[in-house]
């Protein structure tokens, strides 16, 4: 019998990797602006902003710390109220008031994906910027989230921390707002441990963004342009920006570098390899009368490394037994709104001032399960892990309703 598998080990980092890092630990070289030039930073700089089809990327501590520059380099007033989905991670609404912005919260829908309707109705409350949260690699509308936004004139941040990969009518998730924020945190599709990185074409932003990192004096200097880029605007951004801005000091190392990019090269198979697996599971526990899987939207293609589920028809009492039936078998089952104090049900979010009630995406979190379903899985692992969920689900509700009644 097959073991329930590790769903929480990432991948080896790519031998290739090895020889850059064993020069950096020989040399020392670990901050990004010691080498005159292409420092293993701005290497991947370049690299991922190549992979995403943006103009500019900037690497930087944390995915949080990605949110919270695109909003300063936004040059919003402050206390400005930033729209974000009621289902994200307390890391997003976090960075707002990090960037000393009032987080407000919409209505998120049983798919997972912003409803519209509150969406709207919330944007005629004062609201100067967006952060569209693809909350587990879920995309909501883009076509429409963006006409509403470019309509108003309000800006639009991704953050795509879980979409690396995921494409919106064929283009790259994290490059259709503003900017874009992806994270480099071990269970992410790419694994440095911590690190993150934000993309961007608008060369005002992206200067604004790379001085407050912590480019002081002229560091900016060793952040490259685009190939064949020779129109000097991000030259000229950088120097009128230059002492201007405070220095939040966010930057990545060299180190970090080292180890995301050559798995940069590994993005197209994991993303391959997860969607695949995503779909095997899926399609098994839609076979279940007591758990679904919601459809993603039709111009959406997914690159999944978890699993997100509905159960249907469980009472809250009924939902933890699965839960723990599920754990029984080996499965460790992630419900977000029964899980205590857990960071991405939005009542948890204590530091905001004010926290709507939020009734759609209350009722979606009390019945959302999570299970991480890596690249790495064999079809046997996911069978486990499918057998396991729909059994739980069977001995918690078996006698209660027969299958297909």
């Amino acid at each position: 019998m097959t073991l329930p598998p590790n769903v929480y080990d990432a991948e080896p980092i790519p031998e290739s990797a090895r020889d850059e890092i064993d020069r950096l630990l020989q040399s020392g070289d670990l901050f990004r602006y010691t080498s005159a030039q292409d420092a293993p930073v701005a290497l991947l700089e370049a690299e991922f902003a190549k992979l995403l089809g943006a103009k500019y990327a900037l690497a930087v501590s944390s995915c949080s710390a990605a949110l919270f520059l695109s909003l300063k380099a936004l040059a919003l007033p402050r206390d400005s109220r930033v729209l974000i989905p009621g289902f994200t991670f307390a890391a997003v609404p976090s960075s707002v008031v990090h960037a000393d912005c009032v987080p407000v919260l919409c209505e998120v829908g049983e798919n997972y994906r912003i409803d519209l309707a509150d969406f709207e109705a919330r944007l005629k409350d004062n609201i100067q910027a967006v952060i569209i949260s693809h909350m587990r690699g879920h995309t909501s509308d883009m076509d429409a989230i963006m006409a509403l936004c470019d309509a108003r004139n309000i800006p639009v941040i991704e953050d795509a921390a879980h979409s690396l990969g995921t494409t919106w009518h064929g283009r790259n998730i994290g490059t259709i707002g503003r900017v874009g924020c992806f994270s480099f945190q071990s269970y992410k599709l790419v694994n440095a441990g911590e690190g993150g990185i934000l993309v961007t074409d608008d060369a005002d932003l992206v200067a604004r963004a790379v001085i407050m990192s912590g480019a002081y004096e002229h560091t900016w200097q060793k952040h490259k342009a685009p190939e064949g880029d020779n129109t000097g605007d991000l030259t000229a951004a950088f120097q009128k920006w230059q002492n201007k801005l405070p220095l939040y000091n966010l930057r990545l190392n060299n180190l970090s570098a080292a180890i995301i990019r050559p798995q940069l090269d590994e993005v197209p198979r994991r993303v391959r390899d997860g969607r695949a697996n995503h779909d095997h599971v899926a399609k098994a526990l839609n076979a279940s009368p007591w758990l679904h899987v919601p459809e993603k939207l039709a111009p959406e293609q997914r690159a999944p490394d978890s699993i997100q589920f509905n159960t249907h028809g469980m009472t809250d009492t009924q939902i933890k037994a699965f839960a723990a039936a599920a754990q029984d078998r080996g499965i460790k089952v992630q419900v977000f709104g029964q899980s205590t104090d857990n960071a991405r049900a939005f009542w948890n979010w204590q530091f905001m001032k004010a926290l709507p009630d939020l009734p759609k995406t209350r009722a979606m979190l009390m019945q959302a399960c999570d299970v991480r379903l890596p690249a790495r899985l064999t079809q046997a692992e996911l069978d486990v892990i499918s057998g396991a969920l729909t059994s739980a689900a069977h001995a918690v509700m078996g006698t209660e309703r027969a299958f297909g009644t």
